[in-house]
């Protein structure tokens, strides 16, 4: 049941950062997106990873695996556009 609710709360919160990329990527535009957000975010995400990692639990691992990837196309997105 825990494994099935952090599923389902890791697909949620990964999928929520979906809409962000595709309207960066589509847009061109990133100026809205703050480097210190994106900064705090992408450390608070390799942390649960880490901490997924070490407690060997597959739903933090999956959710911050795949959100991570997206954080990080983010990360490019605002270096390309802004450059």
């Amino acid at each position: 049941m825990a494994s099935t609710l952090g599923l389902i709360a890791g697909l949620l919160t990964t999928l929520a950062m979906a809409p962000q990329v595709y309207k960066s990527w589509k847009t061109k535009q990133t100026k809205d997106l703050s480097w210190v957000w994106l900064s705090i975010l992408i450390v608070g995400i390799i942390l649960w990873l880490i901490y997924g990692i070490i407690i060997k639990d597959a739903p933090l691992i999956l959710a911050n695996s795949f959100t991570f990837v997206l954080v990080f196309i983010l990360i490019i997105l605002k270096y390309t556009y802004e450059v």
